[in-house]
């Protein structure tokens, strides 16, 4: 099975977590593809390389957007106008 197409790597009590996953919900349905969201602090892997930079918005398993996303760049690189 292929990763999925967006990944958002956050942690619990994150409030630029929170934000960013309400911005991109919308985004991610109107595209038609679904969020998987990531808890970083579940995983000692992710925890090490993310540490405290996020929220990552992970697009085809690389690093599109940190800490806030980049919805303009995000709308274009999923076909939306």
């Amino acid at each position: 099975m292929s990763e999925p197409r967006l990944q958002l790597l956050g942690r619990e009590g994150c409030h630029l977590c929170l934000t960013a996953a309400e911005q991109l919900v919308p985004i991610a349905a109107e595209a038609g593809v679904d969020v998987h969201e990531v808890d970083v602090d579940t995983d000692p892997e992710l925890q090490a390389e993310y540490g405290d930079r996020v929220p990552v918005l992970l697009l085809d398993g690389r690093e599109h957007s940190y800490f806030t996303l980049d919805v303009p760049r995000l709308r274009r690189d999923l076909g939306l106008r």
